[in-house]
């Protein structure tokens, strides 16, 4: 797609999910709010800051529901479509269930943007959606001073094939199925500095869909799943650390990464949500003392449409890793482990 004329991002202040509430905030909303679950059949709710919420009906299918949209990281209207549409149904394959259906969440500045620009957003959602197999039937518009759009997406699962963040056992492996460094790449567009070749890789890792998180969790020797979104990956690695009980090591060396996004990261191309995730959570993240602020923003950097982050059995890792490079994830690597003690992430470089 040509891009257009007015810039999308010049009408956000943030953009992907770089957009989110940061962690700290986020438990600052929600502290006070009911812990204690009422309903037998919500199996997976706010507890442990899961992907979706999981609901069990009696016979044993599971019903998925997630919400996720934020503004555009890209000025192409079409691609700002299709990677929220991919992000959101993400969640549904992180749970290890089967999207069924979306509901289309959009909110445009009409004064500003012109009605083609909008209905290439929804074209580019729509088309995701189609190759997850699934309908856009439905949604809800608002005219909104920034652009915003996502999706409500339904799925289903069965219940032995749940996986939550919060089920790592200590001497699992832990595998990434996407490089790391979309939010890097982000801010090098806002400055002008993503070079060539840049876009349409980060393009292409973010309108992967996640599908292969279904598939895994048809594996019993895979405990824990969760997709690396907007609180980068010490966040979300930390929430499967504390929902698990257990320590997170994380390999530096193993970590994939967009070719550039090093480069950027030293070039000072990094988010303000980098920065935010970094205050919210680091006094629960050992780091080695050499490290270097420019790496520390590769491990904070808040990536749209991420890889999911899989907890699996170590004697199985390896054949595990295979399969999912076979079904089209090449990035995906083993990049550590999970160790017994006090919930928290330590990175050996």
């Amino acid at each position: 797609m040509n891009v257009p004329q007015i810039r999308l991002t010049s009408l956000a202040h943030g953009g992907g999910c770089g957009c989110k509430l940061a962690p700290s905030v986020l438990q600052q909303l929600l502290s006070g709010q009911l812990t204690i679950n009422p309903y037998k059949q919500l199996i997976v709710g706010i507890e442990t800051g899961d992907d979706a919420a999981v609901w069990k009906q009696d016979d044993g299918t599971c019903i998925i529901a997630t919400t996720d949209f934020f503004m555009p990281m890209v000025d192409d209207p079409y691609d700002f479509g299709r990677i929220a549409a991919t992000n959101a149904i993400s969640d549904i394959y992180a749970m290890g269930g089967t999207p069924i259906m979306a509901l289309a969440i959009l909110g445009m500045p009409v004064d500003k943007i012109a009605p083609e620009l909008v209905r290439l957003i929804l074209q580019g959602g729509r088309d995701v959606c189609a190759l997850a197999g699934i309908p856009v039937a439905g949604g809800h518009s608002i005219d909104c001073p920034e652009p915003v759009y996502g999706l409500a997406v339904v799925g289903t699962g069965r219940a032995k094939n749940i996986r939550r963040n919060a089920d790592a056992k200590p001497g699992d492996a832990v595998i990434l199925t996407k490089p790391l460094g979309v939010g890097i790449y982000s801010a090098a567009i806002k400055k002008d500095k993503l070079p060539e070749g840049g876009y349409a890789d980060m393009i292409a890792t973010t309108t992967l869909l996640n599908k292969i998180g279904a598939k895994l969790a048809e594996n019993s020797s895979v405990h824990a799943m969760t997709d690396v979104t907007g609180f980068g990956l010490l966040g979300h690695g930390l929430e499967m650390a504390r929902g698990s009980n257990a320590i997170l090591a994380l390999d530096m060396k193993a970590l994939p990464f967009l070719k550039e996004a090093a480069r950027l990261a030293q070039e000072g191309c990094v988010t303000g949500a980098s920065n935010r995730n970094w205050a919210s959570y680091g006094t629960s993240v050992t780091l080695p003392a050499h490290c270097a602020d420019w790496q520390r923003h590769l491990l904070t950097d808040p990536q749209t449409s991420g890889g999911l982050l899989v907890s699996c059995e170590a004697a199985q890792a390896q054949n595990i890793l295979r399969m999912i490079q076979g079904e089209g994830y090449p990035s995906a690597r083993i990049i550590g482990r999970v160790e017994a003690g006090q919930p928290a992430v330590k990175v050996e470089f």
